[in-house]
């Protein structure tokens, strides 16, 4: 059996003017509800050229070539992984909630340095891509810009919002600026965008109270001031997202028209149909809540507590499953910075979560790539082993499709053409 570090060494670096030909035992596009088995791919640095279970045609690969540079009949190809919710600005291996606040308190330019130095360990965890869900402070942005920039540092795919919009004195205050602050709805998304929002991100309800097991605090947006910024940023040609629990905040968001519920703790059935109808996305985000139950004694949680999140996390995953089963495009995406919830690892914690919850593993896969790849409307296409798309992908003896928890044993990333070997021995540390 090769070892995933001779497998690394078998497949060759590509580059604008040098195609590579790998064939592997089982592909998984990112959309398909099947895989493909004994299939072939092929690609150079900036994009994939073909990828079907027939040999490549002739003029796709180098001349003369008549046999794969890799054949990797053991292995699983997937693309690489997108998360669709974090927030760079924070640091989610920390528990400490006083060292969190301190953290908080350091300049822009440090929270900027410090979310730089997780680029490249996202990378090679296998992260192709990630939806930033905002920060006032500028260091999503910077990163989208960085991205952007002709040179620029190994680093995934970023777009942000910049900072998230909510009402002055409600949740939401350390990540977002208030609408008050502007002369109407338009003119607040108007602001986001010239500051180089890629995206539009609302805060219109607070966030669950633990020791109730329930959303307490009536919305912050009614349905028309969602409406009305959800019709000024696509007046601009931005799609929104927006943070929403409890079911009396989910309608809202629902009726006013975005285009991803995050979180959606307390939806009902009904509204899950609805989704699904108007072709609302939805983020569930078990990750942050599962924490609270894993560090329950750091937190200062009773028995009562970790009930209230138990049943909490239950109903969720009940509602998961209803809504794969509708048809309503989940996607995957980990709340990454908060408490315990470390970037790149947390998105393999959610992934975990959705396939204990009831996903089969090819579907907990397709939300954490294809779906995202297809409902989110990144500038780059990636997050699919299709012609066209980056060659950003993952190879794994491990397969996934047995659990995915098997995306944390030893696999090759491949990433714009360059290789890597990841294994649990990487450095983890700042994420």
């Amino acid at each position: 059996m090769i070892s995933e570090m001779d497998q690394t060494a078998l497949i060759p670096e590509a580059s604008d003017g040098r195609r590579v030909w790998l064939r592997v035992g089982t592909l998984l596009d990112g959309v398909s509800t099947t895989p493909l088995r004994n299939a072939h791919i092929v690609y150079q640095k900036q994009q994939i050229l073909y990828a079907d279970v027939d040999s490549p045609p002739a003029r796709l690969v180098r001349a003369g070539q008549s046999a794969p540079d890799a054949d990797l009949s053991e292995c699983t190809l997937l693309p690489s992984l997108i998360e669709a919710h974090a927030h760079f600005f924070l640091a989610g291996s920390e528990l400490d909630l006083d060292k969190r606040a301190a953290f908080l308190e350091q300049s822009p330019k440090e929270l900027l340095r410090l979310a730089r130095l997780r680029l490249e360990k996202l990378v090679r965890i296998g992260v192709a891509g990630v939806r930033d869900a905002g920060d006032k402070d500028g260091v999503g942005l910077a990163l989208s810009q960085l991205y952007a920039a002709g040179e620029r540092p190994l680093m995934p795919y970023v777009d942000s919002p910049g900072a998230a919009i909510h009402h002055r004195g409600r949740y939401g205050g350390f990540m977002a600026e208030p609408i008050e602050s502007f002369s109407s709805p338009r003119a607040c998304v108007e602001a986001r965008v010239k500051a180089g929002a890629d995206r539009i991100k609302l805060i219109p309800t607070g966030i669950i109270n633990f020791k109730k097991g329930a959303v307490t605090a009536a919305p912050q947006m009614t349905t028309p001031e969602v409406s009305a910024l959800v019709a000024a940023a696509r007046a601009f040609g931005k799609q929104t997202l927006a943070h929403a629990s409890g079911d009396a905040g989910i309608e809202h968001v629902i009726d006013g028209g975005v285009d991803s519920v995050e979180h959606g703790f307390f939806v009902r059935d009904d509204q899950l149909a609805k989704m699904r109808d108007r072709q609302v996305a939805w983020v569930p985000t078990f990750a942050p809540v599962q924490k609270q139950v894993d560090h329950a004694d750091a937190m200062g949680w009773d028995a009562s507590v970790v009930a209230n999140l138990n049943r909490i996390l239950e109903n969720h995953a009940a509602s998961l499953v209803k809504a794969h089963a509708m048809g309503v495009q989940v996607v995957a995406g980990s709340d990454a910075g908060s408490v315990g919830v470390a970037h790149g690892l947390g998105l393999l914690d959610e992934l975990e979560l959705m396939e204990r919850a009831g996903l089969n593993s090819l579907a907990v896969i397709n939300s954490a790539t294809g779906v995202g790849s297809n409902r989110l409307a990144f500038k780059e296409k990636f997050g699919q082993a299709k012609a066209g798309y980056r060659a950003r992908f993952i190879v794994t003896r491990h397969s996934p499709l047995e659990t995915v928890a098997n995306l944390r044993k030893q696999r090759i990333i491949v990433f714009d053409g360059a290789v890597f070997a990841s294994g649990e021995q990487e450095d983890f540390s700042g994420l």
